[in-house]
Order: structure tokens, then C-alpha cells, then sequence
């Protein structure tokens, strides 16, 4: 008999993921971008996991991105986008622009695969095939905008995990689509650039690795799509 297998923990970019889609239309909030900001949350968690490192000897693509040897993640996806960065070390917005692209397809199956989000096959006009996503049922979205709203909307100070996913949001320019979730504002606005650049209370005064990375990632995540934005 297989012994039960114990589910991967939800990673960051699975959880800001969930937290763009919205299920009352099945959309995800800043498709044109998502890769970028995706991209930012693998190399936030890889580098707070300390599978990754980066440091301060600048590159022509942002500061330097390299593995940390002999501490390769667990989970199997991290560990397919940890890889490679052995032995060849990139420059952060290199490394977003190459693992980017490929994260939503398997992060959204995961998601599925997990009860959090649905997907129904339909026919659009009656006969050409469609799939649409809908709500998976489970409180964890739900969860999560609990978290992250009143550090935003409310100035809350958050745990490292919300601060990151709140960082993102920020830094995905997605936020005032997000309105029914969490009201959109002035003070939002400035709150996500608050945390975007690492300063998000008193208790991360001392948390300047953390502060660091959080801000490279998601500063090089919103570089790139502000540069996307601004030339459609």
C-alpha cells in the first residue's frame, strides 16, 4: 500500500496567485504582467529561505542572484527554479524575465489541484471549447485578503509573509482592481510603496536582510512592469 502523500505548503506565488483571481469573473488581475510579478515571488522566497542569495555586487540586470550550495528546497517546483542558478549566478531581472514565464501554468494547476480555484469546460457560442475559472469553494483566498487588507488599507503591521505578498500586490499595479477586496486609495497606494521599498514597522527595523530582499524583488518586479505598462 502507497503511504499518503503529504501536500507541498502553499508558496508565496501560489498564494498572491489566488489572491489576483478574482471568482466572481474568473479573471486574474494583470495577466499582461503576471510573469513579473510572479517571477518576484520565487525569487523573494528562495532568497528568505536562504536557497538564494543576493548580494551587492551589482550586474548589468540588478543585483546579483546566486544558490546557496548544498541547500536546495524541498518542494519540487522552488527546486526546478533554484536550479538553475547553480553554478551560474544572474542578475535579478534576468533571473524574473527566464523563470517568469514558465510559473503560472503549474502555480495555477497547483492551485486546482487543491480545491482553491475551479475549472469548467465549456462551449463558447455553442460549440468552440472554453475553460473558465471559478471559485474552488475553500476559505483560503478569503484568508488571505483578511491578512493583507488592513496592513494596506489600514496600516497594520504584517508578518514577513503578508509584508511580501502585499509588497507584490503593490508592485503588480493591480491593486485598484482589486477594490472589492481591498478599497482602493491615496493611502493604499502610498502604503503598498511603503512596503515595496522593505519599511513596513517598527518590527522590521532589525530585519534588514528581509527589508532587502523584499525590496529588490518586488522594485525589480515593478521596474519592468511600469516599462511594459508605459509602451502598451
Amino acid at each position: 500500500m502507497t503511504a499518503p502523500t503529504t501536500p507541498e505548503p502553499e508558496l508565496i506565488a501560489e498564494d498572491l496567485l489566488l489572491l489576483l483571481f478574482d471568482p466572481r469573473s474568473g479573471t486574474i488581475a494583470g495577466e499582461n504582467t503576471l510573469f513579473y510579478t510572479l517571477g518576484g515571488a520565487v525569487l523573494t522566497e528562495l532568497a528568505l529561505a536562504e536557497h538564494a542569495e543576493i548580494d551587492g555586487r551589482p550586474t548589468l540586470t540588478g543585483p546579483r542572484v546566486s544558490a546557496v550550495a548544498g541547500n536546495p528546497p524541498a518542494d519540487p517546483l522552488l527546486h526546478a527554479w533554484w536550479e538553475p542558478l547553480v553554478g551560474k549566478p544572474r542578475g535579478a531581472q534576468t533571473f524574473i524575465a527566464e523563470v517568469g514565464p514558465l510559473l503560472r501554468g503549474p502555480l495555477l494547476d497547483r492551485l486546482v489541484e487543491r480545491g482553491h480555484i475551479g475549472r469548467e469546460k465549456r462551449k463558447a457560442l455553442g460549440f468552440i471549447p472554453s475553460t473558465t475559472l471559478t471559485d474552488g469553494g475553500t476559505p483560503r483566498r478569503a484568508e488571505l485578503v483578511a491578512a493583507v487588507r488592513p496592513v494596506l488599507a489600514d496600516g497594520a503591521e504584517p508578518d514577513p509573509r503578508t509584508a511580501v505578498l502585499a509588497a507584490l500586490l503593490s508592485a503588480s499595479g493591480s491593486l485598484p482592481t482589486l477594490h472589492r477586496d481591498i478599497p482602493w486609495s491615496g493611502a493604499v497606494y502610498t502604503r503598498g510603496k511603503e512596503l515595496e521599498s522593505g519599511d513596513w514597522g517598527a518590527s522590521a527595523a532589525g530585519e534588514a536582510v528581509l527589508r532587502t530582499t523584499i525590496a529588490v524583488a518586488t522594485s525589480t518586479a515593478a521596474i519592468a512592469i511600469a516599462t511594459v505598462q508605459n509602451n502598451s
